[in-house]
């Protein structure tokens, strides 16, 4: 996890902050649809970052792991983005 480590800490304190602001909009009695379009918003950047977190463990763990006939990471791999669809 070293290769994006700080695109993936950004990335999740954006999120971070965007759950603070639907948050407070919950408290603040606002439009639904708004904030249902923030929690979709913030879904979405949760996603490209976990995409971004399988991509580099494939770059890395599962590259090496084949490189040492280890095929386990690839089914590995292959569950982590079925709970994805």
């Amino acid at each position: 996890m070293t290769k994006d480590k700080e695109k993936v800490k950004k990335y999740l304190s954006i999120a971070k902050g965007q759950l603070e602001g639907i948050i407070k909009m919950i408290d603040e009695d606002r439009y639904c649809l708004e904030i249902s379009d923030q929690l979709m918003a913030t879904r979405a950047l949760l996603k490209k970052t976990n995409n971004l977190i399988i991509k580099n463990h494939i770059d890395t763990c599962v590259k090496t792991a084949i490189e040492n006939g280890d095929d386990y990471k690839v089914e590995e791999v292959i569950k982590a983005l079925e709970k994805q669809i």
